[in-house]
């Protein structure tokens, strides 16, 4: 009998080639029995290494070409560690800070410029309205259609219909193979990446399964009428795109203290402010589970549960949600209904004076 090793058939995660690795079949305690029952182990004839010359590099490309990876490889660092863990957080923190301030500033030049285009439209609005009934109805005409749609839809849905019709485009790029390393790198939120701060903010509108598209897009048109009716059409967009942030910086702080690293998506954690904002402003009002609507319970019961199973979840490790960043949301939308709006929103009186001196001096100039 001859005692050999066995050649087993491995596959590495990153190179995304076939590696050989010789391993015992037996273990190393076996040989010396062997030897005292009559058993020889063969001695392995030395193989002769071939030159670069003898090896065809025609035959080997086509082979190891056709064993690569068809995924694409992350693009990670490995996971930091402590101390210059936290010091990778400095960059996504600056970014947290100049975002959330350059939307809320956005938000005021944009709620300025809106009122300034409603008083100078109102006369062309009505003449429009005029010159309107004087023309022949038309059937059938499919922009008509559209129009009538879009005006039968509350104000909220109305602001949060680009925020869908994104995230529904994001959707379909992860579909593309030759977009996967990019969605990887830029639509994912890891603070092992490379690429930190730019995935806080667009990892907010990317979801790679149609199910969870489809539950955050639900969830945000049932709460947009009420969230819209609340702080306005500008304010929201400030606080929902300042909400993907902060939370997405949530999720970076948890996974460095627990050194639990990966990839995070999705618009739960904005959603989650909304959410939040809407049964602290409103807590008594009723809600109830799609497919069970006969029980109804308050928005602050709502918002306790959903807290408490967050909480549960991240101090037990659950892996399916990030739930450091919805919890990061919804602490986001408590202040801010509680003290943000007042600190924030109540003193951009100042920004807009100085808008609107900028603009009437580009005006007279």
């Amino acid at each position: 009998m001859a005692w050999r090793s066995c050649c087993f058939l491995f596959r590495l995660r990153e190179g995304g080639r076939f590696v050989c690795y010789e391993v015992p079949l037996v273990s190393s305690r076996w040989p010396h029995s062997f030897h005292q029952r009559g058993f020889k182990k063969i001695t392995r004839k030395p193989e002769l290494k071939k030159t670069p010359e003898e090896i065809s590099p025609t035959h080997t490309e086509p082979a190891i070409q056709s064993r690569q990876n068809p995924f694409p490889r992350l693009d990670l660092q490995a996971p930091p560690t402590s101390p210059r863990a936290f010091g990778r957080l400095v960059r996504p923190f600056l970014f947290t800070v100049g975002f959330t301030g350059s939307s809320f500033a956005a938000a005021s030049i944009w709620q300025y410029e809106t009122l300034q285009s409603r008083v100078r439209s109102f006369f062309d609005e009505a003449k429009a309205d005029w010159m309107e009934k004087l023309r022949p109805q038309k059937r059938g005409d499919a922009r008509k259609e559209v129009n009538q749609w879009w005006n039968s839809l509350s104000e909220g849905q109305k602001t949060v219909t680009g925020i869908v019709v994104i995230n529904f485009l994001v959707f379909c790029c992860w579909r593309i193979p030759s977009l996967q390393r990019v969605m990887i790198r830029y639509f994912t939120a890891n603070p092992a990446s490379k690429v930190l701060c730019a995935p806080m903010i667009l990892s907010t509108f990317s979801h790679f399964s149609f199910f969870h598209l489809a539950t955050n897009m639900y969830v945000l048109w049932s709460f947009s009428s009420s969230a819209v009716s609340i702080l306005g059409r500008e304010q929201f967009m400030a606080v929902y795109l300042s909400a993907g942030v902060i939370s997405s910086f949530f999720s970076y702080v948890c996974k460095t203290l627990t050194g639990r690293f990966g990839p995070s998506l999705g618009a739960s954690g904005a959603i989650m402010t909304v959410l939040a904002a809407v049964c602290t402003k409103m807590p008594e009002a009723k809600l109830a589970i799609v497919f069970l609507p006969m029980f109804t319970f308050t928005a602050t019961h709502a918002l306790k549960a959903i807290v408490a199973i967050d909480t549960a979840g991240l101090v037990l490790g659950w892996k399916i949600f990030d739930h450091a960043a919805h919890l990061g949301g919804a602490a986001f939308g408590v202040w801010y209904m509680l003290t943000g709006h007042e600190l924030i929103w109540r003193k951009r009186e100042s920004l807009v004076k100085l808008w609107h001196e900028l603009r009437t001096r580009g005006r007279g100039g």
